[in-house]
């Protein structure tokens, strides 16, 4: 009997995840399909008692369910609760599962340039849901210490207050963070800010940052941001979001079916969605 999975969201018209895990479906011989389904917020309850009652194997959450849909499981992950958010939801016998792959997909992506981060200083740029993610994950696998800078000081002070995990934080200003680029070995845009169509902005300036700094941003359209270019003109290695958002599909992948795919056929899957120019 073919399996089910899905993705719950809304929008979901723009979502790259049903091609990304057919085309994994296929390739590891599992007769399942990935469908990408509409909910509201009103229908959300229904949704998942619908899909449990069909028994759907499991399913991706994306916005703006992440957090509404807690209460609707049966258990929630340790990181998954801590976060406040759910993105993959394994159906274990009868009982609907939630994870959160967003914050170790970012991690495992990562790994390939900085294999450990235990022990290092890092500047997270934003305090938005994808901030709290990334945040929490790298708190909890021994992060030194993990600046804010967020454009409202306070929200970024919420993030670090809300934080279990024993790390050191502040909520810095951005002339404190231009100013203190020489010390982190990790930075981390996941704001709106260069996204496509605005492409010219930047979140602040990278001038003083040390030599051999890992520079991130979450963003993947354009594949390289205005703050990604600024990096690799100083000879700094970068990332884009392409692949948190590999990694978490692989580690849910993993979740639904023992195997941990293949991230690089994953990869060039979403470039081409994305048509694989940067835009």
């Amino acid at each position: 009997m073919k399996k089910l999975f899905a993705v719950l969201g809304n929008p979901i018209g723009q979502s790259m995840s049903p091609q990304m895990h057919n085309d994994l479906f296929a390739y590891y011989n599992i007769d399942a399909h990935y469908h990408p389904l509409l909910v509201k917020v009103e229908s959300l309850a229904d949704a998942v008692k619908g899909l449990k009652a069909i028994g759907a194997s499991g399913f991706n959450v994306t916005v703006p369910h992440k957090s509404s849909i807690i209460p609707l499981l049966d258990e929630i992950d340790p990181l998954a609760r801590e976060i406040g958010a759910v993105n993959t939801v394994v159906n274990q016998d009868g009982k609907l599962i939630g994870y959160n792959t967003d914050g170790p997909g970012f991690l495992k992506g990562l790994n390939r340039l900085l294999p450990e981060i235990k022990g290092k200083n890092i500047l997270i740029i934003g305090a938005g849901g994808a901030t709290r993610a990334i945040y929490f994950t790298l708190a909890k696998a021994g992060a030194k210490n993990i600046d804010i800078y967020n454009r409202t000081a306070a929200r970024a002070q919420e993030l670090i207050n809300s934080c279990s995990f024993p790390v050191i934080s502040n909520a810095v200003s951005m002339e404190r963070a231009e100013g203190s680029l020489d010390q982190y070995d990790l930075i981390i845009q996941t704001t709106l800010i260069g996204m496509f169509p605005n492409t010219g902005e930047k979140p602040l300036d990278l001038e003083g940052v040390k030599s051999g700094c890992v520079v991130c941003d979450i963003i993947y359209n354009p594949l390289e941001t205005m703050f990604l270019h600024n990096a690799k003109k100083k000879g700094l290695p970068i990332q884009n979001g392409i692949d948190m958002f590999v990694f978490q599909g692989a580690i849910a992948f993993e979740k639904w079916t023992g195997i941990f795919p293949d991230t690089d056929r994953m990869k060039k899957n979403v470039l081409k969605q994305l048509g694989g120019t940067i835009c």
